[in-house]
């Protein structure tokens, strides 16, 4: 057999078979209209959700400018008289009330020093010069503020302290008898200090003799 069986077949009628072409790829040559259809839907969305479009979200600027131009003039407009006289006289009155509290603050520490000096040294003339006896058991009546108080002497004081020649004076609520330079001298540091010092010089009132107790 010379010739093929290729060749026999073909004689018989057998038509040579074409293989068979394969399918094109369509999506090589077709762009991609998923990705780019949503490009500008996503840069829509980033413009709606970015900044927002012209001309909204903020005035313009010739509003700006006049908002601006009409505040300063309100700020630098004159205010009425009226307002301003009474915020001078609101005023005028705070400081009139500062300066009489602190005026009276001040005046307040002053007596409280001046009445301590006093004390101090009406402490001093006192120390040693009370003449009070232990013994003492005459009962001396005067009157000092609004009640009659009184101070135990001896018999001999008691005749002394109605000549003048002794004197009754008040610390710390105590009564001390002393001598009648002492008695002026408390005075002089404290006038309230000074209780009793008859003057031997004085007419007797109703012919009560001096020496009397009562």
């Amino acid at each position: 057999m010379a010739d093929s069986l290729r060749d026999q077949l073909l004689a018989l009628g057998f038509a040579r078979s074409k293989p068979a072409e394969k399918p094109k790829d369509v999506s090589r040559d077709r762009p991609d209209r998923g990705a780019d259809s949503r490009r500008p839907n996503d840069q829509r969305g980033d413009r709606s959700r970015g900044a927002p479009p012209h001309g909204k979200g903020k005035p313009p600027q010739g509003a700006q400018r006049h908002d601006q131009g009409q505040q300063r003039r309100d700020h630098g407009a004159p205010k009425p008289k009226g307002e301003v006289d009474l915020a001078q006289a609101y005023a005028l009155r705070a400081r009139t009330e500062r300066e009489a509290k602190e005026r009276e603050q001040r005046e307040a520490a002053e007596r409280t020093r001046l009445k301590k000096e006093r004390k101090e040294k009406l402490a001093n003339l006192l120390k040693d010069a009370s003449l009070n006896a232990k013994d003492a058991d005459v009962a001396r009546n005067f009157p000092h503020g609004d009640k009659i108080r009184r101070v135990y002497v001896t018999a001999e004081q008691l005749a002394q302290l109605n000549r003048g020649e002794l004197g009754v004076v008040q610390l710390a609520g105590r009564y001390l008898v002393v001598t009648r330079e002492i008695a002026l001298a408390a005075q002089a540091i404290d006038e309230a200090a000074l209780v009793l010092l008859p003057d031997p010089n004085a007419p007797a009132e109703d012919d009560v003799p001096p020496d009397l107790v009562w």
